[in-house]
């Protein structure tokens, strides 16, 4: 419920920023299911938290990998184009990646691409994923409630069913 409620808070600040170019497939346990045309219409999830992070799993079909990317006004310390090495948790599973920082219509955020498609069903089998900086602070903690029911919706539209 709380999610919910900071998704009705911020869809006038954070989602307009965000989803002028994205085309509305649908909502489900929380997340917005969209297609993005600029990732070859790469299809997604999203939703945002109630710290207004911007949270986005999907698809880029131009460079087939997947991505998990998070922007937050908060955040103006991330450069464009810098990499970050972090470290995130799937509920206690540890993962070290990068992070390439961006920056989206003033908005700072940073994004993982991936291209082990078994890492999204990693991601829908958890509960939380907590990111953490290089010196293990914690950056953000994740509720991943619906994430598996929402990618399931989202690999029928990167499919083109819906």
């Amino acid at each position: 419920m709380k999610r919910l409620f900071a998704v009705v808070l911020a869809a006038f600040t954070a989602t307009t920023a965000f989803s002028q170019q994205l085309i509305d497939k649908g909502f489900v346990e929380g997340w917005n299911i969209m297609m993005d045309p600029a990732l070859g219409n790469g299809c997604l999830i999203q939703t945002i938290y109630q710290d207004l992070s911007v949270v986005r799993i999907g698809y880029d079909a131009l460079d087939n990998r997947g991505y998990f990317a998070v922007y937050n006004k908060a955040w103006g310390d991330i450069k464009q184009g810098e990499s970050y090495p972090i470290r995130f948790e799937l509920d206690g599973q540890s993962f070290d990646a990068t992070a390439i920082g961006f920056n989206q219509r003033d908005v700072p955020g940073a994004t993982v691409f991936f291209t082990d498609r078994s890492f999204v069903d990693a991601i829908a089998r958890n509960k939380t994923m907590t990111v953490y900086n290089p010196v293990g602070e914690v950056v953000m903690a994740i509720d991943l409630k619906g994430t598996a029911k929402a990618l399931d919706y989202a690999r029928d539209c990167q499919n083109r069913k819906l």
